[in-house]
């Protein structure tokens, strides 16, 4: 029974991320509507600034999911250590947690920093875009986000259920 509801959660996840990959390709196009509108209205400098706000948004958002992800891995690593848990192994743990929290208070200063220049980039393209072509210019910047974000959660719940899974099949004979 748990293998089959282990199964059955896995299809939903699986179909789950495929809604979120159609989302995604259609955020991709209207970015690259508006990538074609920006080129046309801005100057080449403005233009290039938007650009690189675009590609940063990417990198950096899926920079602190990523950091996030192996930190919280690493806490629950953790709480699990006992009295049985060598001294090599807490101290490796210990160094990768100061390492990866550093790593990504880091993280969240490039994002604060892409923030402000994520504000730049409106406040530039708020001198040449509708009022129309500005809110979905923010709504693209909002769901293009939003949609990292989700995939991540989904990609770390199959890796899970897929362990589990597959522990679940390796312990029954």
């Amino acid at each position: 029974e748990l293998i089959s509801s282990l199964r059955s959660k896995l299809q939903t996840l699986w179909e789950d991320r495929e809604l979120v990959l159609s989302e995604a390709r259609e955020c991709a196009e209207l970015g690259k509507e508006l990538e074609a509108t920006v080129r046309d209205v801005c100057k080449p400098n403005e233009f290039e600034r938007y650009m690189m706000f675009i590609g940063d948004l990417e990198k950096v958002v899926s920079l602190l999911l990523c950091l996030s992800s192996r930190l919280a891995r690493v806490q629950n690593a953790l709480r699990k250590i006992d009295g049985n848990t060598d001294a090599e192994e807490k101290q490796s743990l210990n160094e990768r947690h100061k390492l990866l929290s550093r790593q990504r208070e880091d993280a969240k200063d490039l994002k604060e920093n892409l923030d402000r220049r994520g504000r730049v980039v409106s406040g530039i393209l708020a001198k040449y875009l509708t009022d129309q072509q500005l809110q979905d210019y923010r709504r693209f910047v909002q769901v293009k986000t939003s949609l990292l974000i989700e995939q991540k959660d989904l990609e770390e719940q199959i890796r899970f259920f897929e362990e589990q899974l597959e522990n679940l099949e390796k312990s029954i004979p």
